[in-house]
């Protein structure tokens, strides 16, 4: 991982239940060992308020708690944003009108959004992905190619501020390319197969 300090950084993680607990879990504390302050934030309209429940592969996972309602989020507290896929957890925040118009306000903003495996379904609707070089999990390829985006099959894909990966074994990528956007060591339009 990167030996960038992230120190005065806040990433803003937006989830509800059914994330995928690796692409949630992994991407905060990396960016917390880079010096990163990360916080989740969430829906009101989760099982248990205060927390949200993983899903680990084919099964309900750990809980994670939430630092901020998605109702008190606003743009100008956080650096970036990060999407955490899991199949449940964005079709979910699809149906959150804040969710989406935070989504949007971070593009508008042009502050980097990053997001893995089911996460850029949230992209679609937040009007993100038009012309942009993507890629997902691959069940959202024809999703995001009828939104107008240009998908890939690669471990992460950078297009201006946005970033995106496939599946948790793209993480290490996925983070490290979060880092260098924060950092300010990044290429504008980098892509790594």
């Amino acid at each position: 991982m990167s030996n960038t300090t992230l120190k005065g950084q806040h990433v803003a993680m937006l989830a509800t239940d059914g994330f995928e607990q690796l692409e949630l879990t992994e991407p905060k504390r990396l960016l917390e060992e880079a010096g990163a302050k990360v916080s989740v934030i969430a829906p009101e309209t989760t099982q248990k308020p205060g927390e949200i429940r993983g899903w680990k592969m084919k099964e309900w996972g750990d809980s994670t708690r939430v630092d901020l309602k998605l109702g008190d989020a606003k743009l100008e507290q956080f650096d970036a944003l990060v999407l955490p896929g899991g199949q449940m957890n964005p079709d979910k925040l699809r149906l959150e009108p804040e969710a989406i118009a935070l989504i949007k306000a971070f593009g508008a903003a042009e502050k980097p959004i990053a997001a893995i495996c089911h996460g850029p379904w949230t992209l679609i609707d937040a009007g993100l992905v038009k012309g942009k070089k993507m890629t997902s999990w691959p069940s959202l390829k024809t999703d995001l190619r009828n939104a107008g985006a240009h998908w890939e099959d690669s471990k992460v894909v950078i297009d201006g501020r946005l970033i995106t990966s496939r599946k948790p074994d793209d993480i290490p990528a996925f983070v490290e390319a979060l880092i260098d956007q924060l950092s300010g060591t990044h290429q504008h339009e980098r892509r790594a197969a």
